[in-house]
């Protein structure tokens, strides 16, 4: 590996307990799933059949979980209504081991919540709950006693403004203020057309769109485009650098730099870096990309790497989570797998090495997941319709009656999923000396089967703990779950789990005669 993914790597194992300040507009988002049999009678919309559904942290909590995911210690200051959704939304923060002090309760505002109501992954109708008004002058004054305690010994702050009325002007500035006095960089997600609201923040990260309208409806269609539009806002608006995302055309960064002229006057110049995205990532959902790219760009800056590292790290972050389902957060692992194989700057326009990021893709074994890597690659697997198969076991000497098993599920579903016991779960469940591999091993065997397509490790690590896959099932939720024997469905304790969100159990025959027993009698023999 040569030095620049080296460089990298520095950088993002900096992250691990990073301080980084996030004030803004925290929201609930709640995702209801079910499915569309029938229509209304008594009107003509579709009725949805509510199997589950999900809550997390949406708007600056969202920023919030991607700097969490990366490793840093993330501090939130924020407003949430005196409500039902507001001690929700302040359980799931601390759920995320995050300290929730920041948040104060306004009784004049409800808790910002964000439903989204899915038939599948269609999604059929979104519900904002929501008053979009200025937070009073006596709160304004308690926030800021709130942000002055937890930006102490903070690497960055980052104002996430969705336009919800916590972020007035003078608000802004004071953080922005209150971020100079204390040495430490101010990154803006912007809202608005107005950047000048934002003068003496370090870096702001406008999409296309927003670009546009903050330069009065400037031309953003080409490299050079947008390096005169940027430099405009940055001369306009006083802020020092733009980090213009753009979509599939990448990302381009213009720095401010002042340099001496002959007269002895200072003249403004800009440092331009444009980094192009990946040309064959397979896009899903690009909601929550911005938030994702503030966080990396903080995290990174916050490491002590300069703009253009952090950028070139948010394009990589950028580029994962656009192809999951639904709002994900980056996790560091993503990015360390990901710099382990390739170099960065390859991005870089006119680096002598320019290169389309690489689609990140498993080699020609099936990949070995964790859990929360199979949810989202489960996820992409049905929004492109296919049925996603899951079966379990041990599988310490492999044979015919594995294989045959393993070759007739994957007959009925168009992806398999093998839980694979872990080695302390096989030693809770068989007799000394099992397993006779090690799970690696076993993992690596399993994986090179044509009819499976991922490994995920299951199983306890104590003897009171439970040993089935039931918690891995309720968190995967695959289509179909497959048991090989001789059982009643109402036998399996993970039959209700998989019923309980519309899933199916299915029984398979097994081939007598062929056992790992067997086989390690015969050998001893």
């Amino acid at each position: 590996m040569n030095d620049k993914p080296t460089q990298y790597i520095d950088i993002i194992e900096m992250f691990k307990d990073l301080p980084i300040l996030v004030v803004g507009d925290i929201m609930l988002d709640r995702f209801t799933y079910g499915k569309v049999t029938r229509i209304s009678p008594e009107s003509p919309v579709p009725v949805l059949s509510v199997d589950r559904e999900n809550i997390m942290l949406g708007g600056a909590g969202n920023t919030l979980s991607n700097l969490i995911h990366l490793g840093c210690e993330g501090r939130i200051v924020s407003v949430i209504g005196d409500d039902e959704n507001g001690e929700l939304l302040k359980n799931v923060v601390k759920d995320n081991g995050i300290d929730a002090s920041g948040l104060m309760k306004c009784p004049d505002r409800p808790t910002i919540v964000k439903t989204r109501f899915l038939a599948g992954h269609q999604q059929l109708l979104r519900t904002d709950y929501e008053r979009v008004s200025p937070v009073s002058e006596k709160y304004q004054k308690k926030l800021l006693d709130k942000a002055r305690k937890a930006i102490n010994g903070a690497k960055a702050m980052i104002i996430s403004d969705y336009g919800k009325g916590l972020l007035s002007p003078s608000f802004i500035k004071k953080l922005i203020s209150m971020a100079h006095e204390k040495d430490i960089p101010v990154l803006v997600d912007p809202k608005g057309k107005d950047f000048s609201i934002y003068a003496g923040a370090e870096v702001v990260t406008p999409n296309k769109n927003e670009l546009h309208e903050a330069t009065g409806c400037m031309e953003i269609d080409t490299d050079e485009q947008v390096e005169e539009a940027a430099s405009y806002l940055i001369k306009t608006s006083g802020i020092n650098s733009v980090v213009a995302t753009r979509s599939k055309d990448g990302m381009s960064i213009v720095t401010k730099i002042s340099k001496t002229g002959e007269s002895g006057n200072n003249a403004l110049e800009f440092d331009v870096t444009h980094i192009k995205s990946a040309e064959d990532i397979e896009v899903f959902d690009v909601s929550g990309a911005g938030d994702t790219v503030i966080a990396t760009i903080s995290a990174a800056l916050g490491a002590g790497g300069n703009i253009v590292e952090a950028a070139s790290l948010a394009n990589i972050a950028g580029s994962i989570v656009v192809s999951k389902v639904g709002t994900a957060p980056i996790r560091v692992e993503e990015l360390r797998k990901y710099l382990t194989c390739h170099d960065p700057d390859n991005m870089i326009a006119g680096s002598g090495s320019e290169k389309n990021l690489p689609h990140i893709e498993s080699t020609y074994q099936a990949p070995v997941m964790d859990w929360q890597e199979a949810y989202e690659e489960i996820q992409r697997w049905k929004a492109r319709g296919l049925k996603a198969g899951f079966t379990n076991g041990c599988f310490d000497i492999l044979h015919f009656g594995h294989v045959t098993y393993l070759n007739d599920a994957r007959q009925h579903c168009d992806r398999l999923v093998v839980g694979l016991n872990k080695d302390i779960s096989i030693r809770l469940l068989k007799e000394d000396g099992r397993p006779v591999h090690d799970q690696d091993s076993r993992a690596r065997v399993i994986s090179a089967l044509g009819a499976v397509d991922m490994v995920v490790f299951f199983g306890a690590e104590k003897g009171e703990q439970d040993n089935t896959p039931c918690d891995l099932i309720s968190k995967l939720q695959p289509d179909i779950y497959f048991k090989g024997g001789d059982y009643a469905i109402d036998q399996l304790p993970e039959a209700p789990i998989i019923m309980r969100y519309g899933g199916e159990v299915k029984i398979m025959p097994i081939y007598q005669g062929h056992s790992t027993s067997k086989s390690i009698k015969k050998a001893r023999a």
